[in-house]
């Protein structure tokens, strides 16, 4: 890439990363190429869709936490392992207003350009249950698909509360009392 080419394109994702925290997912794309001081054609050309540009955007951030994932399968609590993960992956996708629900709509879209990343997650994820199940440490009856839902609706709620009353890390926690294990004993709260 030439040296002016990657000088637009840093620029439009620092000017992107700037619009979606002020105003969302749903900031104007047109907006984010004006500041930049680009036409909106340069920006198409460096990121073709939306789904492109947050895909850039949380790259790194999803590598992070696949890394993650694979660092605390080696935990000697699955739980706490399944629940450090969950939270860490819960702030991750509530960065941007708006990208919960980006997150989830692209889990069925193979074509959209944060599926790799999000199906990435939905694998991390979906281990990290699995081990926490087979350890006895959370319901062995709830589903991948399920726990990920749930997982994305606390998300949703945290995102639309954000500085509200409702604390987002409380309500995965309540949600993670939910699928203990009925003989696995009292647990501590984290």
């Amino acid at each position: 890439m030439r040296a002016d080419a990657r000088r637009n394109r840093d620029r439009l994702l620092a000017e992107a990363r700037t619009a979606f925290l002020d105003h969302g997912t749903d900031a104007s794309l047109e907006d984010i190429a004006a500041r930049a001081g680009v036409g909106v054609g340069t920006l198409y050309r460096h990121f073709p869709t939306r789904e492109a540009l947050l895909a850039e955007l949380l790259r790194e951030r999803f590598d992070a936490l696949a890394a993650d994932a694979q660092k605390l399968a080696g935990h000697p609590s699955p739980r706490e392992a399944l629940i450090t993960w969950t939270l860490d992956f819960v702030q991750t996708t509530t960065v941007y207003r708006g990208l919960t629900a980006a997150v989830t709509a692209t889990l069925n879209d193979p074509g959209s350009a944060l599926h790799a990343s999000c199906e990435m997650m939905r694998d991390a994820g979906t281990a990290l249950l699995t081990r926490a199940q087979e350890a006895g440490e959370v319901r062995g009856d709830i589903a991948p698909l399920e726990f990920l839902a749930l997982v994305a609706g606390s998300s949703w709620a945290r995102e639309q509360m954000a500085g509200g009353d409702l604390h987002g890390d409380r309500l995965l926690l309540l949600l993670f009392q939910g699928l203990d294990c009925p003989d696995a004993g009292d647990r501590p709260a984290r």
